[in-house]
């Protein structure tokens, strides 16, 4: 079982590019939103609750963020995959085509964003060589994040001693990886 620093490195090496880094916290919480608006269907009533696959689904990775060893990165992804979702689950009480449209369309444009940030990069999505890459990048997204914010400094320097300081790519230079 990878911790959550091995975890954030292997993910960190297809994310150096500031620029990436940038799409990455536009595109990772719009896709977070769309899935939680695809899966608001159906909602079972378990007496004033309703579950949908969608509260499944945070459970479950949630459980899974937060057994990686760092209780404040796991609480932290979990709580903004929570709200996302949570902010999502009226796309479920739309006709069938506007749900479809809303949530297939912010699920569409969140790729989009991901796609042109790993063209800056000039790296294939991690998620290609490891799908737990689809779980991991909303954990690097408040990863980076709380780093902005000064906390996990031994996390990031483990980091950047590993894959190497957050830079620019040239465009023009073909990637080195």
């Amino acid at each position: 079982m990878s911790t959550a620093t091995q975890l954030m490195v292997q993910y960190a090496a297809y994310h150096r590019d500031r620029r990436n880094i940038a799409t990455h916290f536009v595109g990772i919480p719009l896709i977070v939103f769309a899935v939680g608006g695809l899966l608001a269907r159906p909602a079972f009533g378990i007496g004033n609750w309703a579950l949908t696959p969608a509260a499944v689904l945070w459970g479950l990775t949630s459980l899974w963020y937060l057994t990686r060893g760092n209780l404040t990165l796991g609480l932290a992804t979990s709580g903004a995959n929570l709200l996302l979702i949570a902010a999502a689950l009226p796309l479920g009480q739309l006709d069938t085509l506007p749900w479809l449209a809303w949530s297939l369309g912010v699920f569409v444009v969140g790729w989009a964003a991901q796609f042109i940030g790993h063209y800056y990069e000039g790296r294939k999505p991690a998620f290609v060589d490891d799908l737990r890459g689809l779980l991991i990048g909303p954990m690097f997204v408040v990863g980076e994040a709380l780093f902005a914010l000064g906390w996990g400094k031994s996390m990031l320097a483990e980091i950047e001693a590993r894959v190497g300081p957050t830079h620019l790519r040239d465009l023009h230079a073909p990637a080195t990886r």
